[in-house]
């Protein structure tokens, strides 16, 4: 419904030409718009609501396990049953470190929830068997729990912003006595709070992803990424961050890729990347986060992520 109707505004109203690079541009930046803010401001306020129910300090004694590590293992864990795309994540993300959970601990999240979809991991079992859903589902987890868990050890919580510590949240006794309907109105205004924030953020984002999808030729990967290179996976790499889509949007391209003869490590770099790295996952997150931490975050990620590719390349 949500695609007929971006149709008819891009081509009945708008009038653009079916099929132009400026119409699939438009259309991508309509679509994704409208789905990104529902998604958000659902979330937002469900996340909240649920909130309201407990103090920070339960999340915080459920995720900050003795053991950092630990913490880094449940985090992953709970980042593959809750399958938000990276800039549907970012306000879980906030609600864990305003919780006090540990830094490195909310990474794991962070990284996991895009990454390792479930959605994704039934078409990987259907398209490619279920070897090749189960190292997908293995390696986005070990990029998690390993990448949280350096984030963790660096100590880096100087430098995310400080907005972040500072949003309410209400806690001990005055949450449990909060009336449904206060619960409510607070959610409401966490929501367009939060929004308030990074609606900007979210428009730019988007519209580089937008025009990449309009104007990147489909073979660009093939091309500068193919088995040939011996820095086929830096280059998948390189190419899947300003992209964005969510795991099991990316599918049907990591289908076509292999179909071309790229090699599935190479294939599986370029997928993680697209899901848990993108540019437009970058400029949202840099209303959360500071230059540094965030400079930190994508080259841990930019790292790991081609180790990977690189060891399934070997292996298989």
């Amino acid at each position: 419904m949500l695609g007929e109707f971006v149709s008819y505004i891009t081509h009945d109203v708008i009038g653009l030409e079916r099929g132009s690079g400026l119409s699939e541009a438009a259309a991508f930046f309509i679509y994704d718009t409208i789905k990104i803010f529902l998604l958000l401001s659902v979330i937002i306020f469900a996340v909240s609501v649920a909130r309201s129910y407990f103090p920070p300090e339960k999340t915080k004694r459920i995720l900050s396990h003795k053991k950092e590590f630990i913490g880094n293992i449940l985090a992953a864990l709970l980042g593959i049953v809750t399958p938000f795309c990276s800039c549907s994540a970012v306000p879980l993300f906030i609600g864990f470190v305003e919780a006090g959970v540990p830094l490195g601990v909310t990474f794991s999240f962070l990284i996991s929830s895009p990454m390792v979809n479930e959605v994704a991991v039934v078409l990987l079992w259907g398209l490619f068997g279920w070897e090749i859903a189960a190292i997908y589902m293995g390696t986005g987890l070990l990029v998690a729990i390993l990448a949280g868990f350096i984030i963790g050890k660096l100590k880096l919580e100087k430098w995310v912003e400080e907005y972040v510590y500072k949003i309410k949240t209400g806690q001990g006794q005055e949450v449990s006595t909060q009336t449904f309907p206060e619960r409510l109105q607070y959610a409401k205004w966490n929501t367009a709070d939060i929004l308030k924030r990074v609606w900007l953020f979210i428009f730019l984002a988007i519209g580089i992803g937008g025009f990449i999808h309009g104007y990147v030729p489909e073979d660009f990967l093939v091309r500068y990424a193919g088995n040939g290179n011996p820095f086929a996976v830096p280059m998948a790499v390189a190419i899947g961050v300003p992209l964005y889509s969510n795991a099991a949007g990316v599918i049907p391209i990591v289908y076509a890729l292999m179909e071309k003869g790229l090699s599935m490590g190479t294939v599986l770099a370029f997928m993680m990347a697209v899901t848990a790295l993108s540019l437009p996952e970058m400029i949202i997150l840099r209303k959360v986060l500071k230059i540094p931490l965030l400079a930190v975050f994508a080259g841990i990620m930019a790292a790991t992520i081609t180790a990977v590719g690189y060891l399934f390349n070997t292996i298989l």
